[in-house]
């Protein structure tokens, strides 16, 4: 089955140039839809956001809207530039993911690659079965989703 968003997870690999190894699917998706220009960033050091190109231009069109005087627009700004870079997905696949970001995050060697509908995201394996230990999803969770429609 061919995916047309990005969803699920790989497994994958961070070599020792601080390049991630997109697993195909995921590749396949961004390439044929997006091309392979992208934005790597986080918006607080956790784990990596890898959003193609066309997705972060569309997020920072909406953003520029926002008032100039806005604080949390300045920290927002702030994060995703502190931690971001721009990047191309090369021949063999590969996407360089910035070392301040590699470092703040600990993903480096095997990590954990997320499909987030038009978006990727990067995580430690081991802070993201914390994550979902520590964090179940609740009945307020549900309810929640549920007013939108979920």
């Amino acid at each position: 089955m061919e995916l047309s968003v990005l969803m699920g997870h790989s497994p994958a690999t961070i070599d020792d140039k601080g390049r991630l190894k997109v697993p195909a699917s995921f590749r396949k998706v961004i390439e044929d839809r997006y091309g392979r220009d992208c934005f790597i960033t986080s918006t607080d050091g956790a784990h990596a956001m890898i959003y193609p190109m066309p997705v972060w231009e569309d997020f920072q069109s909406r953003l520029a809207k926002v008032p100039s005087t806005s604080l949390a627009k300045a920290k927002m700004l702030e994060r995703v530039n502190y931690f971001g870079q721009v990047g191309a997905i090369d021949a063999q696949g590969r996407l360089l993911v910035p070392t301040v970001l590699r470092n703040v995050a600990g993903i480096a060697g095997d990590v954990v690659v997320l499909g987030n509908q038009d978006h990727l995201i990067v995580w430690n394996e081991e802070r993201i079965h914390k994550r979902m230990t520590e964090s179940p999803m609740t009945a307020e969770d549900f309810k929640e989703l549920e007013l939108h429609g979920v």
